[in-house]
């Protein structure tokens, strides 16, 4: 990797690249040398991570994880450095057509409740966990109609969950799962006319995204980074378009102890055990685990591609 602080996001919408372009020159302008790569999806994102593509991961709750729990596995250390003021102390709601007969949670037995997609932590995994704990299965004691726009973008696309809230209107579903933001955002863009759905359930709150990084960062890189985001003010006439685009109005440090309902979530439906050990048993994180740790061995040297096999236990190859 160069000098430059390099940090991966997800290209959920256009906007995305507004954002980054213009914080990079707001970076840059602060004396700060900042890049970002965009991936597809958070699985390729939390794996490109490992595989030292970036130095920050700007990581869905889901993608938090899936890193925290690679990490554990690999016996490495992943820190949460900044988040959105907007990303703290959110909620989930399960919502109802105003005139249904549905009262309560047990009146879902036997119906269908429709959802976001698969791994949407705030319209289908939190909701979902919300009612298993109430004491309905998924899938069991009601059917679930999953409207999976854009997987592996962890719901950042609201496409699902307003698919959700059309088929709600539309009596396909008897209740619909979504984040509270966007109930009220379907109340004013129109899906949900006013006064035609009632909140059935809240979940607990809950915390969203987070800049990720890795033991092995650049300390002082990503020290002068979070302590920029931070220092970012909504006043700022350079920076505020920027903040609107991203939904935030202040930059607060990071802070973990609210994913623990996704964490209870993930536990229970095994929603991430697959892709965790995969990439735990990937040859190629092994071989990145196995340099970085030589490197630190070695007081910074760069490893060579004998010591390297020879550290994952390969025969080397013959000689002349």
């Amino acid at each position: 990797m160069t000098d430059t602080l390099l940090m991966g996001a997800v290209a959920y919408d256009p906007k995305v690249v507004t954002i980054w372009d213009g914080f990079q020159r707001w970076f840059g302008g602060r004396g700060l040398d900042f890049d970002y790569i965009l991936y597809s999806n958070y699985e390729r994102q939390v794996a490109g991570h490992f595989a030292g593509q970036c130095h920050v991961a700007w990581n869905s709750p889901l993608a938090w994880l899936e890193t925290e729990r690679v990490a554990a596995a690999c016996g490495r250390q992943a820190e949460a450095i900044a988040m959105r003021d907007t990303d703290c102390d959110l909620t989930s709601v399960i919502v109802v057509r105003a005139d249904s007969a549905i009262h309560s949670l047990a009146d879902l037995r036997g119906k269908t409740v429709g959802v976001g997609a698969g791994d949407s932590p705030q319209a289908t995994l939190i909701p979902l966990l919300h009612l298993a704990e109430a004491g309905l299965a998924p899938d069991e004691d009601f059917a679930v109609r999953r409207f999976d726009v854009l997987v592996g973008k962890h719901g950042d696309h609201i496409g699902g969950e307003r698919d959700a809230a059309r088929a709600l209107v539309a009596g396909s579903v008897d209740a619909a799962c979504m984040i509270d933001g966007n109930h009220l955002l379907f109340g004013t863009e129109g899906t949900l006319a006013a006064g035609t759905t009632r909140v059935l359930a809240q979940s607990g709150e809950y915390d969203h995204c987070n800049f990720t990084v890795l033991d092995g960062a650049p300390a002082d890189a990503v020290g002068r980074f979070r302590e920029l985001l931070l220092a970012m003010r909504y006043d700022d006439a350079e920076v505020r378009p920027l903040l609107d685009l991203e939904g935030l109005k202040v930059w607060r440090p990071g802070r973990t102890e609210k994913y623990g309902l996704l964490s209870r979530a993930i536990e229970r439906f095994g929603t991430i055990d697959e892709f965790v050990a995969a990439l735990d048993a990937s040859p190629q994180l092994a071989r990145v685990e196995a340099r970085r740790v030589l490197k630190e061995q070695r007081d910074g040297r760069e490893v060579t591609s004998f010591e390297l096999s020879c550290a994952l236990g390969a025969k080397p190859a013959p000689g002349p």
